[in-house]
């Protein structure tokens, strides 16, 4: 059975399955990469009119449109692709080992804290709304970060990454200053 669940951005729409939907962690596809993409299922949800990106995650998947279509007409396409892809096929959409993005190795000890706390703190409480964050890098005391899923272009996200990521990340990890989005 899927379920919907409303995000903060009101052009995202949060879709959770009991079934697995992704072991490889949270990844984001976005139309503008359509002739890059191999996975069948997300070429066939990219291309439904009006959807501009999903995220997959281990039991959920956001679905972001444009302001051209409306929730009433996609959300059922959405979970329509949903349903049929699980009753013919026993794993996940994205299934395959991979090494987590946000793991390196020859990170420094302080992004290796900011990292810490990106995935034990904010990334659980941004999944909640339908959208990830990723760590890109921290130079001069400023943490970039890339917002995903719902959290991209969502009206909230700014409060959500100054008054949310940034105080947490400040309390945290003395060294950083400010937090900005790529």
């Amino acid at each position: 059975m899927i379920l919907t669940e409303p995000t903060p951005n009101p052009d995202s729409l949060k879709f959770l399955s009991e079934k697995t939907i992704s072991t490889i962690g949270t990844e984001e596809f976005q139309k503008k990469d359509l002739g890059k993409i191999e996975n069948q299922f997300i070429k066939n949800l990219l291309n439904l009119e009006g959807v501009e990106l999903i995220l997959l995650s281990d039991n959920f998947l956001s679905v972001k449109k444009n302001k051209e279509i409306t929730w009433d007409v996609l959300k059922p396409t959405v979970i329509a692709h949903m349903n049929d892809y699980f009753q013919k096929n026993n794993e996940p959409i994205l299934n395959k080992k991979k090494d987590l993005e946000n793991s390196n190795p020859n990170a420094g000890e302080i992004e290796g804290r900011i990292i810490k706390i990106l995935d034990e703190k904010i990334r659980p409480a941004v999944a909640k709304d339908g959208g990830d964050i990723k760590f890109k890098s921290f130079k001069n005391g400023i943490v970039h970060v890339e917002l995903q899923g719902s959290c991209s272009g969502c009206p909230s996200s700014l409060m959500t990454l100054k008054q949310g990521v940034q105080n947490l990340l400040c309390h945290y990890v003395e060294e950083v200053k400010s937090v900005e989005a790529i």
